[in-house]
Formats: C-alpha cells, structure tokens, sequence
C-alpha cells in the first residue's frame, strides 16, 4: 500500500482534511494502527504495533490505544476507528476472544475515550478487514454481495451489500453436519489435525456449499495468513460465485476501521 519513501511523517498528517482518518486494529497478540487515505485506502503513515497487555482488561487496553494515538500525534478532532475481536452491538462487547473477561458487557467507545479523551467509532474487526477488501482490496468495484471469509484461529465473516455493511455476521459458527464449523474448517484445525490441503479443501468445500446456499453472494474474498497460500487450495473448491484471495493482509483491520470512521462521521 506505501512504502517507507512515501509515507508521510506524523506531524505532516492533516486530520482536517475530510479524505484523512485513523484506524486502530485491536488484536489478541498486538494492538497497530495507521493515519489512512479513506478515498483509497492507502496507508498514510508507516503502521505502529504495540503488543497487547496481559491480561488484556479494559483499562490496560484502552491505555495502550492512548499511547498509539499519542505517538501520532491524532487530535480529538480526528475521526478514528477501533476494532475488536469480539462481537459489537451499539458498541458494547457481548464475547471477547483471546481478550479478558471483563470486557463483556462493557461499551468499546467509553473505554477508549475515558482513558485517551477522545472519540471514537468501534467495529468488529473481521467487519473492519470485510469492508476493507470490499471497498479497497480484491473486492473494489465488485457490486453486489461480496462475503469476505477469514481463515484463522477461527472462522471470521464480514458481508458488504453494494459498499454498506451488514456488521454482527458470524457465519464461522454455523452447525453443518453437527459440527461448529470453525472446528472443521479453520486453518488452525488443518494445522492442528496435520491435514493436506486436499484434505483441508474437502472440508472447506462442505463448509462453503452451505454458506453459499444461504447468501447467494457475488465474490468470496478469502483471508487469513493461510490466504498466502491460496494456490494450494482454492482451486480445489468449486462455488458459483467467484473466489478471489485477499489483497490487504493484516492492514485490513486498520484500513477498514479508518474507512468506517469516516463513513460514521458524515
């Protein structure tokens, strides 16, 4: 997206401009973010990454998201993006994967403005990466139903409608054949079960024959870290609709989350 040569330095960032926001991608093993260009995408600064506390409770999180938006300089004017990766309604917490107990039920948005005194918009972060690649990544231009599926650890899902997300999709948890899917089909179970990629194909097959019965989507975007290896297995799967990899990778999150903010704040 940039280079060293091309970023900007942190005081050159014009948070006044309307086509400029911050993302901040919250995650289980490190807590990064970027000023973004929210007409393309383009990250504007070089990504800064300050690993997640342990334990990861709300305070100590939010402190952390005040030392990166401190060490960019980021004014309370600026519009800025939190994702987490948990589920989110109206901004307060109903799970917390890989994250402390502590924050179900908690609001994302007060968290953060009480311990860094600013506002901010906050979003699932498989929905911040899924709008993303919709919106700036393999999905650009693509109208209709695009369905980003990301397989990691687990199974995340973000559905975009002709640029507009529909937030809370967790599709990974389907039961097909008695099965959680996440348990059968996420690349941690291909590692963990020492599975082939045809092997691995064979249940990822079953898992998208289901998904696209029920959403009937235009393009499958697939993520996650495996998605570098997208050669060795999405060949062997056959849906309807086309089935592209990611382009963004891991500046999905702070891409999308930026691109949502500014998107929230008109």
């Amino acid at each position: 997206m940039n280079s060293k040569s091309d970023a900007l330095a942190i005081g050159d960032v014009d948070y006044g401009d309307d086509d400029i926001a911050f993302g901040v991608d919250i995650g289980g093993s490190g807590i990064k973010g970027a000023a973004v260009d929210v007409r393309t995408g383009r990250l504007l600064t070089k990504r800064h990454r300050i690993p997640t506390p342990r334990p990861a409770e709300p305070e100590s999180v939010g402190d952390v998201v005040r030392e990166l938006l401190d060490h960019f300089e980021v004014p309370g004017t600026a519009r800025i993006g939190v994702t987490f990766p948990g589920i989110l309604q109206h901004g307060v917490l109903r799970s917390s994967a890989n994250m402390d107990g502590d924050w179900v039920g908690r609001h994302l948005g007060e968290v953060v403005a009480a311990r860094s005194g600013r506002t901010v918009s906050v979003m699932n972060d498989a929905d911040a990466a899924g709008y993303a690649e919709a919106r700036y990544g393999a999905g650009n231009d693509k109208p209709g139903l695009v369905l980003t599926i990301t397989l990691g650890t687990g199974i995340g899902s973000a559905l975009v409608h002709n640029g507009v997300l529909v937030p809370n999709l967790e599709i990974g948890h389907l039961e097909i054949d008695g099965y959680d899917a996440e348990t059968r089909a996420a690349a941690s179970v291909k590692d963990r079960e020492g599975l082939s990629y045809p092997e691995w194909a064979t249940r990822l097959q079953r898992y998208f024959e289901v998904v696209e019965f029920l959403f009937s989507p235009d393009l499958f975007i697939i993520g996650g870290g495996v998605s570098k290896d997208h050669e060795e297995f999405l060949p062997l799967i056959t849906t309807h609709a086309p089935m592209v990899p990611a382009q963004l990778r891991n500046q999905a999150g702070i891409v999308g989350a930026a691109g949502l903010a500014a998107q929230h704040h008109v």
